[in-house]
């Protein structure tokens, strides 16, 4: 009697968490409060849980496990090709779970209310002035935190030492190694713990942020970085210029917090650059929010925009047109298919302007630097 129950329990288990997955995107849509209520209390718990065991190892869980699945999956689909419930039945065990991982993992946070309104930062319409005054703030800051680096490089250089490398690595447009990615992703937890002192709804636990091995994969779907619903675990593309690195760190980390919004995550990457204590995440942290909102200077007042870039150094000047030249290379049909894919994807989950969303974080950075005045 026992085995029956358990074979009918085995046989319905796809439907059961195809159900439960279901179940819980409407009520986190549909149901006021229960995203936060969500958010707030169970979530934490379950990152909390699945970041610790696979934090256990130093590479990235997901990135293993997609190579592990790939293979074994067409093995057993070769293997078990005459035998087609069998196969149909394991196929939907196994999207069931996924689908079910996803959903409480992630899907019910985008239904959660923004950071901004949390925070307390009111977005208001700008005028171009404003937004002037933004970029040329940056511009002083991306001008101050390379000096600093440039001469901690030097004195670094004069000592005969290899222990402070890392402003040439940051200022640099080579790759970083795996070993140097995977140590930067420390500074990265200390930066979203330094933040949470101050933001309450960004503090607790960090599992410490992955580079992938095989950084490829994204860098051909042009994807600077990546969190795994599934694992818990914030992934970056150690392959791009490294300047982009630390800002992609700290926005990956805010996705485990349930801050799952692209242009929120890309601002909450930026403050919690701005704000570290490591002189190579606030480098970062300035040139990644320098080129968001002159972005949208360029398209206000063109003039305004060269005046300022022709004050950025050489150097940075060197790595901004090495980053450029990287992401070109793969641009193409993966490229361009992985864009339109993200783009759906973002608008299923209620970001209306899909890809478009993520020029919002200049909103984001004007009404913090006016609360910041």
């Amino acid at each position: 009697m026992k085995r029956d129950y358990r074979r009918r329990f085995v046989r319905w288990l796809p439907a059961v968490l195809f159900a439960c997955s279901a179940a819980g995107m409407a009520a986190a849509r549909e149901t006021e409060g229960f995203a936060d209520w969500y958010g707030y209390y169970v979530y934490p718990i379950v990152v909390g849980i699945l970041g610790r065991i696979c934090g256990v190892l130093s590479i990235s869980v997901v990135e293993i496990g997609l190579y592990f699945f790939t293979f074994a999956g067409i093995w057993y689909i070769i293997s078990h090709i005459r035998q087609m419930g069998k196969l149909l039945w394991t196929v939907a065990c196994f999207l069931s779970v996924l689908l079910f991982l996803y959903v409480f993992n992630c899907g019910i946070n985008y239904s959660r209310t923004p950071f901004s309104a949390v925070s307390g930062l009111e977005i208001q319409e700008s005028s171009e002035e404003e937004l002037y005054n933004l970029c040329s703030y940056l511009t002083d800051r991306v001008i101050e935190t390379y000096e600093e680096l440039e001469r901690r490089e030097g004195l670094g250089a004069e000592a005969g030492s290899a222990e402070d490398r890392w402003p040439s690595l940051i200022l640099g447009e080579e790759p970083l190694t795996w070993k140097e990615a995977w140590q930067l992703g420390e500074e990265g937890v200390k930066a979203m713990e330094n933040l949470g002192e101050s933001w309450p709804s960004l503090s607790g636990f960090y599992p410490r942020p992955k580079p992938v091995g095989l950084s490829r994969i994204l860098s051909v779907q042009q994807l600077s970085g990546i969190y795994s619903p599934f694992t818990a675990e914030a992934n970056f593309n150690r392959q791009m210029t490294p300047y982009n690195i630390p800002h992609t760190i700290c926005h990956e980390l805010s996705h485990l917090k349930g801050f799952m919004r692209e242009d929120e995550a890309n601002f909450i990457g930026y403050l919690a650059c701005i704000l570290a204590d490591s002189l190579e995440y606030r480098y970062s942290g300035y040139l990644m929010g320098w080129i968001y909102a002159t972005n949208a200077l360029y398209e206000a007042d063109r003039e305004a925009y060269f005046e300022l870039a022709g004050r950025l150094p050489e150097r940075v000047n060197r790595a901004l047109a090495a980053n450029n030249r990287f992401w070109d290379q793969y641009e193409g049909k993966i490229a361009e298919a992985a864009t339109q894919a993200n783009d759906a994807y973002l608008k299923i989950n209620q970001q209306e302007d899909g890809v478009k969303s993520y020029g919002r974080v200049v909103d984001l950075m004007l009404a913090y630097y006016r609360f910041s005045l």
